[in-house]
């Protein structure tokens, strides 16, 4: 199902269903497929938001972890949430954390997948050349355990970007700050309950990543899914569901 998109002053955002906010936070490629399952799940008891992250439309300066997650508080802000659940995949976790540290009086609950902020393999050392659609395809397939996830219009989708010379210095400027943005020494200080749900073969974030992130926040509870690599919430939606089903079920007011 397509959804709409709303704007709101300057702000476009998909959001469906009714209760406490939801807010889903998508990574460097994300689009709004990659969380359509956990969508259509969690509208009929949340009200689930999608804020579209302005990755390509800040100046170079902002285009960092820091400048999104300022995009995420104006319009948290804007739209009067509170008692937010949030939820990140890959860089879209790592600005999740960047902004409940600023803000954890608004933040009731985080859950983070396949998450920056402590250790990433981006594209490697080797940022494509543009026009090299076999080495995007390639790399799209090391997202998934089962590189048939890596449909061609998803494949399409990051070929065009990394094709388009302003999007890809945006790109490489928001994985480069995701890099030096490390938040090892402040986790600690994240009180809200946290949900870490794994893929066991990400090999974006492997799976000491996420015991690492589970080691220093101090009240958080870690997940495996097997067979599963960086965006669980796509390659197994029915097990990435329960799993944040339950954990949603003990932080419900």
């Amino acid at each position: 199902m397509e959804y709409e998109i709303k704007h709101f002053g300057k702000f476009k955002f998909v959001e469906e269903g009714e209760g406490e906010p939801l807010v889903l936070l998508h990574g460097l490629f994300g689009a709004l497929s990659n969380f359509r399952d956990l969508v259509d799940h969690f509208k009929l008891t949340h009200k689930v938001i999608i804020p579209m992250l302005p990755l390509y439309d800040l100046t170079i300066l902002d285009t960092t972890v820091s400048g999104l997650a300022k995009h995420v508080q104006k319009f948290i802000e804007a739209k009067e949430l509170r008692q937010v659940h949030l939820l990140g995949n890959s860089l879209g976790g790592h600005i999740g954390l960047v902004y409940t540290l600023k803000h954890p009086e608004v933040v009731k609950t985080i859950t983070l997948t396949g998450s920056s902020g402590l250790f990433e393999n981006g594209m490697g050392e080797t940022y494509p050349k543009r026009g090299d659609y076999e080495y995007v395809r390639k790399k799209t397939e090391l997202t998934f355990y089962d590189p048939k996830m890596a449909s061609q219009e998803l494949v399409d989708e990051v070929f065009a970007i990394t094709n388009n010379r302003l999007k890809a210095l945006k790109i490489i400027s928001l994985a480069k700050s995701a890099i030096r943005h490390n938040l090892g020494e402040e986790l600690q200080d994240v009180k809200a309950p946290t949900c870490l749900i794994w893929g066991k073969n990400d090999t974006i974030t492997p799976p000491m990543v996420a015991e690492e992130f589970h080691k220093l926040l101090p009240n958080s509870e870690l997940h495996w899914i097997d067979k599963c690599g960086h965006a669980p919430m796509m390659e197994v939606p029915t097990e990435f569901n329960k799993i944040l089903d339950e954990f949603l079920a003990k932080h419900k007011s």
